[in-house]
């Protein structure tokens, strides 16, 4: 948080000396350079989910020609507010970075000066803790270890420098500077999320394999998931479809429950941003009945669900019990009403040979075909082969998560 300068002048009525709050100088260049200018932005979506982020980005007010996709996601220039708001809002994307600067540096020498040249009191508290994600690509400077060396001193010299005139605060932040050198050109950002965007804070326990909640996030976007629908996540284990589309249904932004990097930024208002979040409380809602029907076999599963639907805006929504997914009757949890179910079955090691697998996704084509008519379903696959075994009509969307190469299979059943 940026500070305010301390002036004093005295009271002619009553004598004595008291406190101006003006404008100090260093908070002058803050709002001129960093808060009321328009900056440059990078939202970096998974493979597979960069229409989806873009889709979110629309519905938040953006106009399609200002939204450029460029490969690894989306840029758009805008002001740093709205890299706030798009943090606490966005659910697919996997984090945003700030550009800036862009210069061509052929030599460790130019590179210095132009690392030199940002002004890195403007950007960065003085008490973080420094991380670089260095790559290079057909340059001059290939050697990334040594290139983070050098950015680091200069930044860290100008940090020290620079902190008689900020702030004595000792809240140490962590902080990742991004360099990006391809052809000699080089790109310089600042990592504005923190923990990657996937990660909500909501989660108090994890169980085996848990799903990524963007890749939940996004599958429910494909099955075509509203704030209408019945949801079935008979397959349940730490809940990751059932707290997305919870928060989905009650209009809760996917970052209100956690923090970010940009929260120790000199530009950060902490007034501005918790009226943001007050005004995105504003149009939480609420539902009468159970909207969300989870369920699993496992003990340690649903004991690890439990706490995870805990939060007060989660509970009153979210139905939880013990039930293998092959004795579920859905017309009898949804009276009769057509929804989605989501299902991340076991694969890979948790399943254990091929044939079983095979074997085990029949079984579960067979259900959803049976029981399931009429129903939006969107269900993970370990393979391309894994949609014959189902013997359903559903659509492919290759996703990647936790190193493997998956599918979500999407479609009507």
């Amino acid at each position: 948080m940026y500070l305010m300068g301390n002036h004093k002048r005295t009271d002619p009525l009553r004598g004595r000396q008291i406190i101006d709050m003006k404008t100090s100088p260093f908070e002058k260049r803050i709002k001129r350079r960093i808060i009321g200018r328009e900056h440059q932005f990078f939202v970096v979506c998974s493979p597979g989910l960069k229409k989806i982020c873009q889709n979110e980005m629309l519905e938040l007010g953006f106009s399609k020609d200002s939204l450029k996709e460029i490969p690894g996601g989306i840029e758009f220039k805008s002001k740093l507010e709205t890299c706030l708001m798009l943090n606490l809002h966005l659910g697919s994307p996997s984090r945003i970075l700030m550009r800036i600067s862009h210069f061509k540096a052929d030599s460790f020498k130019k590179l210095e000066k132009k690392i030199n040249a940002i002004d890195w009191i403007l950007y960065l508290p003085e008490n973080c803790s420094l991380k670089f994600n260095v790559t290079t690509k057909k340059s001059r400077l290939y050697h990334s270890d040594a290139i983070e060396q050098r950015c680091e001193k200069i930044i860290q010299d100008q940090l020290n420098m620079g902190s008689a005139f900020t702030s004595s605060s000792k809240n140490q932040s962590n902080q990742t500077i991004y360099i990006r050198a391809d052809n000699d050109e080089f790109t310089i950002s600042l990592y504005s999320t923190g923990d990657l965007l996937f990660k909500r804070s909501i989660k108090q326990k994890v169980y085996k394999a848990p799903l990524r909640e963007n890749l939940a996030f996004a599958m429910l976007f494909w099955a075509g998931y509203s704030k209408k629908d019945i949801l079935i996540d008979p397959m349940c284990g730490s809940g990751t479809f059932s707290l997305e589309a919870a928060m989905m249904k009650t209009n809760i932004p996917s970052g209100f429950f956690r923090s970010f990097a940009f929260e120790s930024w000199p530009g950060f208002s902490q007034k501005a941003y918790a009226h943001m979040k007050k005004q995105a409380q504003k149009k939480f809602l609420t539902f009468p009945e159970k909207q969300i029907f989870a369920s699993d076999i496992d003990d340690m599963a649903l004991t690890a669900m439990e706490q995870n639907i805990s939060n007060p805006n989660f509970k009153p929504i979210i139905n939880l019990c013990q039930k293998d997914f092959f004795s579920i009757n859905p017309s009898k949890i949804s009276h009769g009403k057509k929804g989605v179910v989501m299902l991340n079955p076991p694969y890979g090691k948790r399943l254990g040979e091929k044939s079983d697998t095979r074997s085990f996704y029949r079984e579960i084509g067979k259900k959803l075909s049976t029981d399931f008519k009429g129903w939006r379903t969107g269900i993970i696959l370990p393979s391309r082969e894994a949609k014959s075994y189902l013997g359903l009509r559903l659509e492919l969307k290759p996703i990647f998560h936790g190193g493997l190469d998956i599918f979500a299979g999407m479609g009507m059943i």
